[in-house]
C-alpha cells in the first residue's frame, strides 16, 4: 500500500512538473530577451562613450604640447584607459562538449566547465608571461578589474562574457613561448586530455585591443566633525 501512495504522489508531481513547464519556458525565454536588449543598449552606448573618448582626446591633445600628448597617451595605453595595437597571443577555451545538460540547458559542476578563476589564472599567467595590454572577450583589463562568477555566469567588471572565450594579448615576441610553459597552459593541456575541454594558443599578428570603461574610483577622506583625540597624561607630568 506505501508503494502504491508512493507512486500515485510521484506520477501526481511528474503531471504537475509537465504543466508549469510551459509558464518556466515562456518566463525563461522573456528574460533572456531582456537580457539580450539591455546588452544591445548596453554595445550601443559603449559605442557612443568610445566616440566622445577619442573626440576628448582630439581636443586634449590639441591643447597639449606634442611631448606632453605622447606621455599622456602612453599613460593610458599602459593602464588600459587607451586602445592598443600590436603583435601578440590569442587563447581560445571553451567548455567540454557536456558540460552542459542537453535537457535543461544547465551547466554540470565539473571539471569540464570554464570557471571564472580559469579566466582569472590564464590572464594573470599571460601577464606573467610579459603581456603589456590583456582583453577577455573584448572587455579590457586594468588594474581595479575583477573576473567573477554570477551563478552560472562569468562576469568581467560585471559585463557578462559568453563561450567561447577568447583572451587576446599584446606582448613580447616570446609571450607564446613563455605562456605554453607556464603552470597555467599546462593545466589546461591536462584538462584537455582529461575533460575533453577545448583550449587553444595561437600568435595574433596586428590586434587592436579596447579601451577599458572609465574607472570608478572611490576613496575615503577623514570627517571633518572627527574630533581629534586628546594625548593622556602620564602619571609623572
Amino acid at each position: 500500500m506505501t508503494l502504491v501512495a508512493v507512486g500515485f504522489l510521484l506520477v501526481v508531481a511528474y503531471r504537475q512538473t509537465l504543466a508549469d513547464e510551459p509558464s518556466r519556458s515562456q518566463a525563461r525565454a522573456g528574460l533572456v530577451a531582456q537580457i539580450e536588449q539591455r546588452q544591445t543598449e548596453t554595445d550601443r552606448l559603449t559605442r557612443e562613450a568610445d566616440r566622445l573618448r577619442d573626440e576628448v582626446a582630439r581636443q586634449r591633445d590639441a591643447a597639449l604640447t606634442d611631448k606632453d600628448a605622447a606621455r599622456l597617451r602612453d599613460m593610458e595605453a599602459a593602464t588600459g584607459l587607451a586602445r592598443v595595437r600590436g603583435d601578440g597571443v590569442e587563447v581560445r577555451v571553451d567548455d567540454a562538449p557536456d558540460a552542459v545538460d542537453a535537457v535543461t540547458g544547465a551547466g554540470k559542476a565539473d571539471l569540464g566547465r570554464v570557471l571564472d578563476r580559469d579566466l582569472q589564472d590564464i590572464a594573470n599567467a599571460l601577464w606573467s608571461a610579459g603581456a603589456e595590454a590583456i582583453a577577455i572577450n573584448d572587455q579590457r583589463l586594468t588594474a581595479t578589474s575583477t573576473i567573477r562568477a554570477a551563478g552560472s555566469a562569468i562576469l568581467v567588471d560585471f559585463r557578462p562574457v559568453t563561450r567561447p572565450y577568447v583572451v587576446r594579448a599584446i606582448g613580447p615576441d616570446d609571450l607564446k613561448k613563455d605562456f605554453e610553459s607556464s603552470g597555467t597552459a599546462r593545466l589546461f593541456r591536462a584538462l584537455v586530455d582529461d575533460e575533453g575541454m577545448s583550449f587553444d594558443v595561437r600568435e595574433v599578428d596586428d590586434i587592436t585591443l579596447p579601451a577599458a570603461s572609465e574607472p570608478q574610483l572611490r576613496f575615503a577622506t577623514p570627517s571633518p566633525s572627527a574630533a581629534t583625540p586628546t594625548p593622556s597624561k602620564s602619571e609623572g607630568d
